[in-house]
């Protein structure tokens, strides 16, 4: 059974625990986790759906408002570490509302092509609207699962998932995935919430996540489970050094980890040699 998040034994031990529970393969076969819950396999992919279907309509302004606008330095920051050059061709997977595939298409040029993608239909329905009234126009959407996706081998040269991975199934699968995908010499970029590197702000951490996150949810999205289980789905999320083994066991080389806002966040840079 879930703890409850109000309880002080569940904030900040009791996800850490959990976390390294799930990167030590812990669960029953055939259960994964969706937030502190242990669910079926096939019912997470339904539930992550719902989440992302209620919110969608207010994703943005939530951000915003959970970050005090900080989400905007991080995406910023792993646009410029992407390096994206005029005609590269680009997949921001996870890409929701399209803040990163806006900037992608503006450095990829009019030669290149940048393609946005997510698994759920209402967050793709938000991205080309938001998109559209920014004047981007003509960008190709497209509904894929990260475990399995629907493009070519070597098909691109940056792939770019942003606050997408920790809610994928099988994140093993959606790496192999995302390297095959790649053209060789391609690079994949990884923008995720991570482990706060100081305990003092850990614990400040913890307590808004559980305390705040919902409230605000409640509020302006009128869900608060859906952020409930976004503080949840963070601490069950593979820390730095265990997300960079991932990446390197998927067949990515020079895997690169910089922390921002003391490690709250994190971005993985690696790239497909061959």
């Amino acid at each position: 059974m879930p703890k409850d998040p109000s309880d002080s034994q569940a904030l900040p031990g009791a996800g850490q625990d959990q976390a390294a529970g799930a990167r030590r393969g812990g669960r029953k076969d055939g259960f994964t986790h969706f937030g502190y819950e242990e669910v079926p396999v096939g019912e997470k992919h339904k539930r992550v759906g719902a989440v992302f279907s209620s919110v969608a309509r207010r994703y943005d302004l939530m951000n915003d408002l959970m970050s005090l606008g900080v989400h905007r330095l991080w995406k910023r920051f792993a646009v410029d570490l992407a390096g994206v050059r005029a005609g590269e061709r680009v997949l921001d997977l996870a890409g929701g509302t399209g803040d990163l595939a806006r900037e992608f298409s503006r450095q990829a040029g009019a030669q290149g092509l940048v393609v946005l993608a997510d698994i759920n239909a209402d967050m793709l329905a938000q991205g080309r609207e938001r998109l559209a009234d920014r004047g981007v126009v003509g960008l190709p959407l497209v509904q894929a699962n990260a475990e399995k996706l629907p493009f070519a081998e070597g098909s691109f040269d940056c792939i770019s998932i942003a606050f997408g991975l920790r809610n994928v199934t099988d994140k093993a699968a959606a790496l192999a995935s995302m390297r095959r995908c790649l053209k060789p010499g391609g690079r994949l970029l990884v923008l995720e919430f991570s482990k706060p590197l100081n305990a003092g702000l850990a614990k400040v951490y913890d307590e808004y996540s559980f305390r705040l996150l919902p409230l605000m949810g409640r509020l302006v999205a009128r869900d608060a489970d859906s952020y409930r289980y976004l503080a949840e789905s963070i601490r069950m999320h593979p820390d730095q050094a265990a997300l960079k083994g991932m990446l390197e066991d998927a067949g990515l080389a020079r895997v690169q980890v910089y922390n921002l806002t003391g490690g709250i966040v994190a971005v993985h840079r690696g790239y497909r040699l061959e």
